[in-house]
């Protein structure tokens, strides 16, 4: 049985090479993340300060894949 991802919001703190971005959460914990598919595909460009919504694992909430800038 699968688990569902957990959608937080947040705000790119830190853009780091191969397309993975430190992010700060709302409640200001620190995520690594990386964008999905899509958003490669489409060429969405994300800079410091862009607001972000994301997917986490409940399994690892130390890593997440952002899934739409704001």
């Amino acid at each position: 049985m699968k688990e569902d991802p957990i959608e937080v919001e947040g705000r790119v703190q830190t853009v780091l090479p191969g397309t993975m971005f430190r992010v700060e959460l709302n409640n200001k914990h620190l995520v690594l993340a990386t964008i999905c598919g899509k958003m490669r595909k489409r060429w969405v460009r994300l800079t410091v300060g862009d607001r972000v919504k994301m997917e986490m694992s409940p399994y690892d909430l130390n890593k997440g894949r952002i899934i739409w800038r704001m």
